[in-house]
């Protein structure tokens, strides 16, 4: 038994830390899946197809929320169950929870294991890397319980206790980690006048997505702003102007479109293009139809979904800091600097090229996922180049939105968008580098210098 324990050590440290991130996310969905099969997780009593099971368990690992069955009338109380487990794991991370049962079971936490842990928590190094993720996991509890009671006792207006407090728990699992299931029958659509339930549900979705990292500081700091590191004052000014200028442009854009915005009364309208702003990044509830949207404002959406959450938190996209780190570097072209700076700070030319690398790599993943959904769903005439580039953004992001295409992809399609929201889930030079992890080191070459035209 001992040597067989051995073994599995060996095994686990023969591999890197992005490796076991991807191994240990694929094994979740894996086991998702297999359990969203069972005739128990079904209302009808029958097995569910394995494609959609997996589909489903992807998008709930990944808190993404793109759904091909609807979570309130197709799944028992088990299967919904397994669902928000797998969300609740996927937000947190798989170390995140394998850590916390380590330390519940009072085991030493090695090297190897730390490691895995700031490759997911996004540390800056090792250092505290256990106290934070046992900080992520109370953090987590916390707000999810605040948001869970607030949301449950509002949900009393609504439904029987016991019912109104299981909604409660869900939507708050569910905001917090920008999953966007829901068990409401629509969505939000039918409570979109009501801001005792979007208000909270879209303070939880950017709780959740600006990162745990700003949450802890915040909490330390007490919010003030001279105390904050450069981090967490890019994630917090990013994300609310985005939310602003998202909710000013919503307004603009679908204030007399008869199909969304246009019968409700201007505060109602108002709440609306908020909650619209807050929940690409990256949560995936609706209050409106998003398939009704304007052109531009769907535009709107798949730029601030591209852009989705904050690092170490639970949304996806290239991330605020990303974007920021690529916009000060053209500056920085432009304006003929030696140095990128904000804040009083200066960064590091290979942060740059870091930012550059993941911008690079999501948007040629984004342009070859949508030429490709282009060959498998060219049969279906709903299957527009709009709609699929936003489906394709929105598995990217870990969003969950769709315009209406999901219900209707086929089964190569389903295996790509699921594949895609993997990709975002993990982020693209994570996935990147775990695959590129077996090849072997070359000996570093110094090649002559020499000149292209660029621009």
């Amino acid at each position: 038994m001992h040597n067989r324990v051995s073994r599995l050590d060996r095994l686990f440290q023969s591999f890197s830390p992005a490796e076991i991130l991807v191994m240990g996310f694929a094994l979740l969905i894996l086991l998702g899946a297999i359990l969203l099969t069972l005739p128990i997780a079904h209302n009808d009593g029958q097995a569910f197809p394995f494609v959609d099971a997996l589909f489903t368990a992807t998008s709930a690992v990944c808190v993404t929320g793109l759904i091909v069955a609807d979570t309130a009338t197709e799944f028992t109380l088990f299967g919904q169950v397994v669902i928000i487990t797998l969300i609740q794991m996927g937000g947190l991370g798989i170390m995140t929870v394998s850590a916390l049962i380590f330390l519940m079971l009072g085991k030493k936490i090695g090297l190897r294991e730390r490691l895995v842990m700031q490759e997911q928590l996004g540390a800056h190094g090792m250092s505290g890397v256990v106290r934070l993720t046992r900080n992520v996991v109370l953090t987590s509890l916390l707000v999810e319980g605040l948001g869970a009671l607030f949301l449950s006792l509002r949900f009393l207006t609504y439904r029987p206790l016991g019912e109104a407090i299981y909604w409660g728990i869900f939507h708050a699992i569910s905001a917090f980690n920008n999953a966007g299931f829901d068990v409401t029958f629509g969505s939000l659509k039918p409570l979109h006048g009501d801001g005792f339930v979007l208000v909270p549900i879209a303070f939880l979705i950017f709780l959740g997505g600006i990162g745990f990292p700003v949450l802890m500081e915040l909490w330390r700091t007490r919010g003030r702003w001279e105390r904050l590191s450069v981090h967490a004052r890019i994630a917090l000014t990013v994300s609310l102007w985005a939310v602003g200028i998202g909710t000013l442009l919503y307004l603009l854009f679908e204030w007399a479109n008869p199909e969304t915005f246009g019968p409700m009364s201007p505060p109602v309208k108002v709440l609306n293009a908020f909650f619209a702003s807050v929940t690409p990044r990256t949560a995936g509830f609706e209050s409106v139809a998003t398939g009704a949207f304007r052109p531009v404002t769907l535009l709107l959406t798949v730029l601030l979904m591209f852009m989705g959450a904050s690092p170490g938190g639970t949304g996806g996209g290239v991330k605020t800091t990303t974007l920021t780190m690529v916009a000060l570097t053209v500056r920085r072209i432009a304006k003929g600097e030696q140095e990128v700076q904000l804040f009083g700070r200066r960064f590091s030319q290979a942060l740059s090229e870091k930012a550059f690398a993941v911008t690079t790599l999501a948007t040629v993943l984004v342009v070859l996922w949508t030429a490709l959904l282009m060959i498998t769903e060219r049969q279906n005439p709903a299957a527009t180049m709009e709609w699929i580039l936003f489906e394709v953004v929105s598995a990217f992001g870990t969003v969950g939105l769709t315009a209406g295409l999901t219900p209707m992809l086929t089964v190569a399609g389903k295996l790509l968008i699921a594949l895609m929201m993997f990709i975002g889930r993990l982020g693209p030079l994570t996935l990147a580098v775990a695959l590129a992890g077996r090849t072997k080191q070359k000996v570093p070459l110094s090649y002559p210098e020499d000149r292209v035209m660029i621009g």
